[in-house]
Formats: C-alpha cells, sequence, structure tokens
C-alpha cells in the first residue's frame, strides 16, 4: 500500500501532529508500506526520516495552503490512499478527490470551533458550548465546508471518544464512519531514560533549590498557560514555572508575569528539541496541561509512560487519560484557584505523586504504538481497497 501522509506540523516543530506523523510513517514503513509525508515545516529539508518528507515553509496562511495544495495533487496520483492529519483540511481532501483517490481524515478538533475561536466569531465559547449554538454567517460557512469535506472522506479516525461523539450528535456523521483510535505514545519508556531527577536539572542548569513545575505547549489562547502563572503567587515560593513551546501569546504571558510579581519564577524556554523533552519530564516534580481543549494530548501519554505525576484540565479527552485521584488530578481550566489546588496538592505530598505515577505506567501501555497504528493501517488498508496485514 502507498500513503501519502499530512501533517500541519513536522519537526522540529512542536505540536501533536510533529509527533504522531513521524511516528506513523515510520510504523507503515517497518510494515512494508511506501509512505511520503508533505507537511508545514520550518525546516525546508527535514533529514533524518526514511521516508520522503516533502515541507511547506512558513509564509502566508493561503499561500502555505495552496502550496499544500499542490503538492498533495501532485503526490495523491502516486498513492493508493491519502492520510489527512490536518483539521483544515479542504485542500488536502479536495487534491485527494481531483485524483480520484480515498482520503482518511484523522480528526483532533473540530476545525470549525478553532478558526471561530481563534478568529473572535463565537465570542471565546468553550467547543462543547460552541456545539449547542449558532452564530453569525462565518461560523456557519466554515461548518458547512467542514461537513463537506468530511462527506468526501472514506473514513475518518477520532482521537478520542469525545470527538467522535461531537461528529455523530452535532455533525451528522454515520457512526460506522467515525471510528476512534487513541493517539500513540511512540518514545523511551520510564526505564529507558536513566537520569535520575537531579542529573536531569542539573543537565539542563536547574538549580537544585528550585522545584519544577513543568509544561509543554503551544504558547496559544485556549492553551491557559497564564492560569499556571495565576497559580504561582499560590504556591510554594521555590516552585518555578518552565514552560516549552513558542507561539502567539508568549508576549501577553511574559507581561502577566511581570504584572503578578511571578516574572522571575516563569521561564519560556522556546521550541525545546523533540530529544530534550524526556530530560525536561524526567526534571519535573509535576507536569501540567490545564487547555480548555485536547482532543487527545499527545504530550499526557508521553509524560505517563515516562512516570510524571500529572495535573490536567477535566475537560475533552483529558479524562480519557487522567482519572482523577487514580493517576493524576483534574482541575477546572477557567478557575485558577482549582490549578493552584491540584498542584499543590502534588507539591505537597511526592509519594501520592508517586502513587498516580505508578498507575500511569500500568495504563500507558493501552496507547502504545504497536495497538493504535496496527487498527489505522486496518483502516488505511480498507479505504485503498487493501486487505492489510493480520
Amino acid at each position: 500500500m502507498r500513503v501519502l501522509v499530512t501533517s500541519p506540523v513536522f519537526p522540529p516543530d512542536l505540536g501533536g501532529p510533529a509527533v504522531y506523523v513521524p511516528s506513523v510513517a515510520r510504523f507503515l514503513q517497518e510494515r512494508g508500506h511506501e509512505v511520503r509525508v508533505v507537511a508545514f515545516c520550518s525546516d525546508p529539508e527535514p533529514k533524518g526520516h526514511p521516508f520522503l518528507v516533502t515541507a511547506v515553509t512558513r509564509g502566508p496562511l493561503p499561500l502555505r495552503y495552496l502550496k499544500a495544495f499542490w503538492e498533495v495533487l501532485k503526490a495523491a496520483g502516486w498513492a493508493d490512499v491519502v492520510y489527512v492529519n490536518e483539521h483544515l483540511a479542504l485542500l488536502h481532501v479536495l487534491a485527494a478527490r481531483l485524483r480520484g483517490r480515498p482520503a482518511v481524515i484523522r480528526i483532533m478538533v473540530d476545525g470549525s470551533w478553532e478558526i471561530a475561536h481563534r478568529k473572535g466569531w463565537c465570542g471565546g465559547d468553550d467547543i462543547v458550548t460552541f456545539q449547542g449554538k449558532r452564530y453569525g454567517w462565518r461560523v456557519g460557512l466554515t461548518r458547512l465546508l467542514q461537513r463537506r469535506w468530511w462527506s468526501w472522506c472514506t473514513a475518518i479516525i477520532s482521537c478520542s471518544e469525545f470527538l467522535r461523539q461531537i461528529l455523530i450528535q452535532h455533525h451528522g456523521v454515520a457512526p460506522d464512519k467515525v471510528r476512534r483510535i487513541f493517539n500513540a505514545y511512540h518514545g523511551p519508556r520510564a526505564e529507558e531514560v536513566r537520569l535520575t531527577q537531579a542529573e536531569a536539572r542539573a543537565q539542563l542548569g536547574v538549580p537544585s533549590g528550585q522545584r519544577v513545575v513543568l509544561t509543554i505547549c503551544r504558547l496559544m489562547g485556549w492553551k491557559r498557560v497564564d492560569q499556571l502563572i495565576r497559580a504561582l503567587p499560590e504556591l510554594p515560593s521555590d516552585a518555578h514555572l518552565f514552560v516549552a513551546g513558542d507561539g502567539d501569546m508568549k508576549e501577553a504571558w511574559t507581561r502577566l508575569g511581570e504584572e503578578l510579581g511571578v516574572a522571575d519564577r516563569v521561564h519560556f524556554l522556546g521550541n525545546v528539541p523533540h530529544a530534550a523533552i524526556p530530560t525536561w519530564i524526567r526534571a519535573a516534580d509535576v507536569f501540567a496541561l490545564v487547555s480548555e481543549y485536547e482532543g487527545l494530548s499527545h504530550t499526557l501519554l508521553e509524560v505517563q509512560a515516562l512516570g510524571t505525576p500529572m495535573v490536567a484540565s477535566g475537560v475533552c479527552g483529558n479524562p480519557e487519560v487522567v482519572e482523577h485521584g487514580v493517576n493524576g488530578l483534574l482541575v477546572d481550566p477557567y478557575d485558577s484557584a482549582s490549578v493552584a489546588d491540584g498542584l499543590s496538592r502534588l507539591l505537597a505530598d511526592p509519594e501520592e505523586g508517586r502513587r498516580f505515577a505508578a498507575v500511569g505506567l500500568e495504563r500507558s501501555v493501552q496507547f502504545l504504538r504497536e495497538t493504535t497504528f496496527a487498527e489505522v493501517e486496518a483502516v488505511l488498508g480498507s479505504a485503498a481497497g487493501r486487505r492489510s496485514r493480520p
């Protein structure tokens, strides 16, 4: 089977698809399939991958999508199936359709909500509230276009049951067309990261007197790093927030730290190289992800597999990974006091954090790539009209 994979981000850039796409592409190639990737990427010539990567580099977004459309249109003629990992998928799916190739799309978000939220068309409503309301013509058009490209797809993969139900209940997608397949963790296991916490901190230059609260995310509004910054004054003075990632909100959140008098305890690390992420996770006392929206966070899967205690927002797909009081804590992303309480609890009781981490390690096996990617392979094979391997 020849598979063309598309992605909105690709290493060295950060983001869930930047972890997922190289991993699934490598898996498919290891299973004997031919794979090519077309991806948005800051590196014009990504190296070190056993498959061809065509990078669409930075520039005005409309121009980038037109370039991506052209690259997918050219490559789709080679493929048996196009696997679209992109929620703004109209041009990608259209290119496959024009080439007469089946498309399978993987859903990480309701794209109409993300666009409306980013553009301010829905008044900041969260993804659940958004489903039950009508907005202006621009939201209506976006919803219409999204349903159109979904209708052009042979199959849809959702990364969480939360998202699957949105497609079925609010967008009228047939239940047998959309299949929930969890995101996969493909990286080192806890025992393979041989550094102790102290050694990891020393390697990263973190002073021994600091306790580390770590978050890893793109700096976008709904990631709510601001709530972590607002929580800092309620935490012990030796607790510092380390933020791995970059994005449009960095300047605003830097100012917030200054306004709250905790700027010296907030450290923006920028886009940390993928190879260094496990070291940062090992260095952390607590990992926090308190975003308003997550389909199914790759980062939570990585933190769980590496055995670091987690605090996550109790919304969307997060409860499918983190069970409150069992393998982590769930907090309210709209309430900084709730966030502070969760962080304070784990900072004050490291033993509870270790118990949570131990349960998380046991549960992480359900997210292994060997299981989840085999399910993806079967869906792609079915769409391509080929029998996948047993």
